[in-house]
């Protein structure tokens, strides 16, 4: 994999606020529903990886450390401080791992490690409980600790969410899953995927991975919990006598009436044409209205504007208009 911060165009000493914005600027770039690029799929799931090294503190520490790799997997740093072996240099040892006792099949010791065998090299890093398989308790066998918990970072879009698409995420440890979205989600969402994270050779179950929702930016829509909005723009005609307009939504273009003498802002709902939200319901999309004046301006529209402002019948009830 190449190094995160050449995938996100950052500097190494970007802060965490510009990472993100390039994240999401890249991930709406790339997402293989709005990028037509032979290769968006493969440079979405790149970003994606990148930034959950980036975007999480820990991580672009160690990274920056040099103790996980580009792919967030640990780097081996090795073993220190052992003297020479047989066959070694300074600083090297030789592993020759034991699994019975002295005199027995493959017995001996690690040479190189002052006498210890495999599992006492393992209970000295891992803990006493390495290679009991979980210990014991009154006779009975105990699995051993979970393995570590991973973190990723999915990016979706708002027609992703409204169709309920199921959402395709890498994870640190290679494997990518597929996994549907609660109902209600929301952006910076994190969703716990049990079982998904690091597995551990202490006898444990494996770890979660712990996955937070990004919604990429809509040229559109705005999301507010399971409320959209969005602005339209409509003529001087149709806010003073009414009109039927065309109105985009996640789900196709709809119908949708503006009654007459309608003041530019203000705001129609269209029901039923939000996000999700949780028992079943979608949520509502908020309309609000823009007039636009026509371009170029008509003479007969401005001489009549002038006519209204000599006459006093221009200006918002309660202002005066100064000429």
């Amino acid at each position: 994999m190449r190094d995160p911060y050449e995938v996100l165009g950052v500097a190494r000493g970007a802060s965490a606020a510009d990472i993100k914005k390039a994240f999401r600027r890249l991930a709406k770039k790339h997402h293989p529903d709005q990028s037509k690029e032979p290769k968006a799929k493969e440079n979405f799931a790149e970003v994606n990886s990148a930034y959950e090294i980036l975007g999480d503190e820990k991580k672009r520490a160690e990274f920056d450390k040099g103790l996980i790799g580009p792919d967030g997997k640990p780097r081996f740093q090795g073993f220190e401080g052992f003297g020479a072996g047989p066959q070694g240099g300074p600083g090297s040892a030789t592993f020759r791992w034991s699994t019975g006792g002295p005199g027995g099949p493959g017995g001996g010791q690690s040479s190189g490690f002052g006498g210890f065998g495999s599992e006492d090299i393992f209970s000295e890093i891992l803990g006493r409980g390495f290679g009991q398989r979980g210990g014991t308790r009154g006779g009975r066998a105990e699995a051993g600790p979970p393995g570590a918990d991973v973190n990723a970072t999915v990016a979706v879009t708002l027609e992703q969410i409204a169709r309920g698409d199921k959402i395709r995420v890498e994870l640190p440890t290679g494997k990518t899953v597929e996994f549907g979205l609660p109902p209600a989600v929301r952006n910076g969402q994190v969703i716990r995927l049990r079982g998904q994270g690091q597995s551990t050779l202490l006898g444990g179950p494996p770890g979660d991975a712990l996955v937070t929702v990004e919604f990429v930016p809509h040229p559109s829509f705005r999301a507010e919990g399971e409320t959209l909005r969005t602005d339209v723009p409509i003529s001087l005609d149709e806010a003073i006598l009414g009109a039927k307009v065309k109105v985009p939504t996640l789900d196709g273009s709809v119908t949708m009436t503006v009654p007459p003498k309608t003041d530019g802002g203000r705001s129609l709902r269209l029901k039923g044409k939000g996000l999700p939200g949780s028992g079943g319901h979608r949520g509502d999309l908020l309309v609000q209205l823009r007039i636009v004046l026509p371009d170029p301006m008509d003479p007969e529209l401005e001489a009549l504007m002038l006519k209204w402002r000599q006459d006093g019948r221009v200006g918002v009830k309660g202002r005066p208009v100064e000429t």
